[in-house]
């Protein structure tokens, strides 16, 4: 049974989620469809590419996954199927996929041309799903389009690093349901640059000079629990996915706050790493 995963920025309220979902199974009716996510904020472009980058190699290889956002098709916005690490997707060549492409190498590139045969103002569902289905039926990508070699990038998708090797800044790309802040730093390349030297982390005002391999391990378990303030305090960890991340320990977002609303970091921010000698 093929399954195709669905990312967009289209939110819960309006009718366009269930429209995609409809115009699937009318095509196959027995394809499995997974929501990804479909509360990308809009036309976000590098909160989408990290959502997808860490949830497409959780499925199983030959998934199709459709990502809708910033999709409308204009002379500098092309539609693209990519075959990569045994998955296929289907998107805008916006840079959305480029997050995944830096590290991975694509199989297969194709630029979608089948738009002459389609008359649409909803590309995601009268353009992705036609070619999510295809695919699905076993078709190649390359029926629908011509082959092409590269994608277009997503601006400061690499941290800078500085002539002398002893700063890096990079930019926050993604803010999590906790408000966690997620740097475009990741950890090879931190180690990297580092070679066992000490650092200092900035975020604003903030400054920090221990990366945590895990939220709990800021908490000093030696002490009795009802005698630690460890929950809300600030600190920076290497996430799930390898990136550099902002966090409050145990924060809530709608009582104390959170790393970014404390904090002040918003998308795009500069974070800031010093490497002392």
């Amino acid at each position: 049974m093929a399954i195709i995963t669905l990312t967009t920025d289209f939110g819960e309220k309006d009718h366009f989620a269930g429209a995609i979902k409809g115009a699937i199974y009318s095509e196959l009716p027995d394809v499995k469809i997974v929501d990804i996510s479909h509360l990308v904020s809009p036309f976000n472009i590098p909160e989408a590419a990290y959502i997808i980058q860490n949830a497409y190699s959780s499925f199983p290889q030959g998934t199709i996954h459709i990502i809708g956002i910033d999709s409308e098709i204009n002379q500098e916005n092309k539609h693209i199927a990519i075959k990569l690490d045994g998955h296929y997707f289907i998107c805008a060549n916006n840079g959305i996929m480029s997050m995944i492409c830096s590290d991975i190498n694509p199989e297969k590139i194709v630029e979608i041309n089948i738009h002459d045969k389609i008359e649409t103002s909803f590309p995601v569902l009268d353009v992705f799903v036609k070619v999510a289905c295809h695919i699905a039926r076993g078709g190649r990508p390359e029926v629908v389009g011509k082959l092409i070699d590269s994608i277009k990038p997503i601006k400061n998708l690499i941290p800078f690093v500085n002539e002398e090797k002893n700063q890096i800044i990079g930019n926050v790309i993604y803010i999590d349901n906790y408000g966690n802040v997620v740097t475009n730093i990741k950890r090879k390349f931190f180690e990297d640059f580092q070679k066992g030297r000490k650092f200092e982390v900035s975020a604003r005002n903030h400054k920090f000079n221990t990366i945590f391999q895990k939220y709990s391990d800021i908490v000093n378990f030696d002490i009795p629990q009802e005698k630690r303030n460890d929950e809300g305090k600030g600190m920076v960890v290497f996430n799930a996915s390898n990136y550099l991340e902002i966090a409050m320990y145990k924060s809530n977002t709608s009582t104390v706050g959170s790393a970014s609303t404390l904090m002040g970091l918003e998308m795009r921010d500069t974070i800031t790493i010093n490497f002392i000698a």
